[in-house]
This record gives C-alpha cells, structure tokens and sequence, in this order.
C-alpha cells in the first residue's frame, strides 16, 4: 500500500524559511513524477512545484511562478523529496500536499496526480 507522509510544517514569521519533506513508501517512485500542491483556506488547491524524470535521464523541477526563486524542490532519493521555502509572505499560509504520479507529463496538473499525502500546516505570520 502507498503512503507519502509529509513534514517540516510549521509557524514561521514572514521572511522566514521552511523546509517540508515527503517520504513516499510502498513501491519504488524512481521514475514517478513527485510535487508539491498547497491549500489555503478558503481557495482551490494549486500547484507549488514537481520534479520529473526526463528523457534525459536526470530529474528536472517546475515551479509555479509565484514560487520561482523563493522554493527549491528537490529530490533527495528515490522515494524522497523536500521543497525548501525562503522568503515566506502570510499568503504562503496554507496545507501543503505532497503527491506523485507515473508520468512526467503535466507536472503542473492536480488531477493527474495518483497518490497524495494528508498534509501538512505551513502558517506563516506577518
């Protein structure tokens, strides 16, 4: 049975940093696309960032572009990944979501995504 279990949620003041990781178990996620999505209240959930196993034989990370030169994700191994956030603003408030999928297509796009984890708090305070 596949689980993601995220953590590394928290409080933090903005400008602060954070660092959440997922740990993916029950089969090998090696060539799975594995991301990150985010919800606050009151919104739909949205894209954060992906890393994909290209046809190039290496792992490539998207971003939304909200998030592009304040998070890192990044993939520590197999079944692995962190996503590293700086420069926190309050509207980064959210439950962020970690998920995977078996194809590199559409990184960017929720519905593809098979498996997802719980969650996990990100309250950043102004």
């Amino acid at each position: 049975q596949v689980h993601l279990v995220e953590s590394g949620g928290g409080l933090v003041q903005a400008g602060g940093s954070l660092r959440l990781s997922c740990a993916a178990s029950g089969r090998t996620f090696g060539r799975y696309t594995m991301g990150w999505f985010r919800q606050a209240p009151g919104k739909e959930r949205e894209f954060v960032a992906a890393v994909s196993w290209s046809r190039y034989y290496t792992y490539e990370a998207y971003y939304a572009e909200s998030m592009k030169g304040r998070f890192t994700i990044s993939r520590v191994n197999e079944n692995t990944v962190s996503l590293q956030m700086n420069s926190l603003k309050p509207e980064d408030t959210a439950v962020y979501y970690c998920a995977a999928k078996s194809s590199a297509a559409g990184a960017n796009l929720l519905h593809e995504y098979e498996y997802w984890g719980q969650g996990t708090q990100v309250t950043v305070s102004s």
